[in-house]
Formats: structure tokens, C-alpha cells, sequence
């Protein structure tokens, strides 16, 4: 369900030719919590509970990882695509983040679409562990096995990639969607419905890091950040401030660090192509 196929036509120098795509599928899914809106959000659907669980936890409206609310089906498409979930969850377990409704769209490309203030975002909590450390030279072997697993992005171009690994490289969870953020919030929610968010302590992804995915590894302890693409200035920013390693342009045969390069074992990159999008 993650593609469908669409026809059209082709224009070429050799002239007009009918071809048949297969396209990234992007639906909506209403966020119900205890009976009432909380967000309206457009995923690529598949792995909707890791997706619900990893925002959630992003958003502080629950406020302890070992709680898993159970998702119901609300409502549904005409070709058997969620489109309303509701969760129950006790009061006890809600956080200060269920106070700020997302009433408002919160589109697959960014992860801050519905809140009133920046603010809100809330840094609470311990930095990741200044401690811990990474061979720069691992990167490109991260990179693909993340992309070995991009099967939707292989038949339609149109997905994103989020990987998360443990200290010593091996794979933990890895998860695709037309939305960054998504893939982000599906992978984190995974490792937490699993158990085994502690054991993270790197992040990949596909295209660029905007400030929001940042605050997403800093939320879940997550002390390296790596992507294919440039990330912005203010997700540089907050990666200082928040003490996230935060590298760049990891393709090629380079990478860029621009913060906290201290946990760097090493410099030295080996060449290897990676996927960029």
C-alpha cells in the first residue's frame, strides 16, 4: 500500500510515450485522543502505530516511555487505508504537550505544522551522553544499510529514510515515509514500542536535517545525527545547544561535522556512494 501505480505520458525528444508510475502514496490520519482531535497528519501509511507512538513521544503528550496506549481504528478509506485512530489515555499519562492541540494540518514534510509557539517545543530532560563515541568511518556502511531497506524509494523515488543503530553499528529499526519527520517518529516509535530506545545512539537520514528532526534525537537520547544533505542553520544551532553531534553531506566520500566532533573517533571517511535525494 505504500505505492500505486498511475499512467501517463512521457515527453521526451523522442516524443510522447505512455508510461505507468508507481507513485509514493500519501493519505491523511486524524489523531483522536480520548474522544477528541489532537492532530491531522498526512503519512505514508504503513507502521501507523510506531508513527503515533515515536510522535507522541516527540511531542511530550505522553510522559513516560514505558506506556503504550492502544490504538483503535476509527474509520477507514474505500481502498482499506486508515484514515481515524483513537487513543485512550489515562491522565495520569498525559504530558504537557497534550495541552498544545496540533488543531491545525501537520503536513508530512514538517514536523512543527499546528503549534502556536516555538517555545512549546519544551528541551526538558538530560543532553544525550557526552561520553559516548563513533568512528567517522562507519558512516558510509550506516548509510547502506539504510538504503538497502529503501524498497518503496526504489520503486517510486518519493520516500524519505530514517535508520537508527546501536554503539556499535548494527541496525536497529529503519523505516520509510513521504514525510522526514515521519520516518523519524516511525523509527523512535518502534524502538519504544520494542523496549529498546536506550540502545540508540545513532540516527540516519535521507535529504537534509531541519532543526525539528534535531530536537526529535535530542527527545529520544539519540547523541548522533548523520544525513545525506545539508542540514539548515537552526538545526545546527540547536544541535550545539542541545549537544547532538550533527553531521552533513555524508556521501561520497566526505562527511561534515558541525558540532560536538569531539565524540569522533576519527576524520577519515572512506569514498562510497551513498543514496541522495
Amino acid at each position: 500500500m505504500a505505492t500505486r501505480t498511475y499512467q501517463g505520458k512521457k515527453f521526451d525528444a523522442q516524443g510522447v510515450t505512455p508510461v505507468e508510475d508507481a507513485l509514493t502514496v500519501e493519505e491523511a490520519l486524524e489523531i483522536r485522543i480520548n474522544g477528541k482531535p489532537f492532530s491531522l497528519t498526512m503519512r505514508t501509511p504503513g507502521a501507523d502505530r510506531e508513527l503515533i507512538r515515536g510522535m507522541l513521544h516527540a511531542e511530550a503528550v505522553i510522559n513516560t516511555t514505558g506506556y503504550h496506549p492502544e490504538v483503535r481504528v476509527g474509520k477507514a478509506t474505500d481502498k482499506g487505508v486508515v484514515s481515524e485512530v483513537d487513543l485512550k489515555i489515562p491522565e495520569a499519562y498525559l504530558g504537557d504537550g497534550y495541552a498544545n492541540t496540533r488543531s491545525l494540518l501537520s503536513v508530512s514534510s514538517c514536523g512543527i505544522c499546528g503549534k502556536t509557539e516555538l517555545d512549546q517545543q519544551g528541551f526538558d530532560g538530560p543532553p544525550p551522553d557526552a561520553g559516548v563515541s563513533f568512528e567517522a568511518s562507519r558512516f558510509p556502511e550506516l548509510f547502506a544499510q539504510m538504503n538497502q531497506r529503501q524498497h518503496d524509494f526504489q520503486q517510486s523515488g518519493g520516500t524519505h529514510a530514517a535508520a537508527l543503530f546501536d554503539s556499535g553499528g548494527a541496525l536497529l529499526a529503519a523505516r520509510e515515509d513521504i514525510g522526514r519527520h515521519n520516518a523519524v517518529d516511525k523509527v523512535v516509535g518502534q524502538l519504544l514500542l520494542e523496549g529498546r530506545l536506550p540502545q540508540a545512539r545513532v540516527m540516519t537520514v535521507s535529504g537534509r536535517i531541519s532543526y525539528e528532526i534535531v530536537i526529535k534525537a535530542f527527545k529520544a537520547g539519540i547523541p548522533f545525527l548523520a544525513a545525506v544533505s545539508a542540514p539548515s542553520s537552526l538545526a545546527v544551532d540547536y544541535a550545539k545547544e542541545l549537544g547532538i553531534t550533527l553531521m552533513g553531506f555524508c556521501r561520497e566520500g566526505r562527511a561534515t561535522c558541525y558540532s560536538h566532533a569531539y565524540r569522533l573517533i576519527n576524520q577519515r571517511v572512506p569514498a562510497r556512494q551513498t543514496q541522495s535525494k
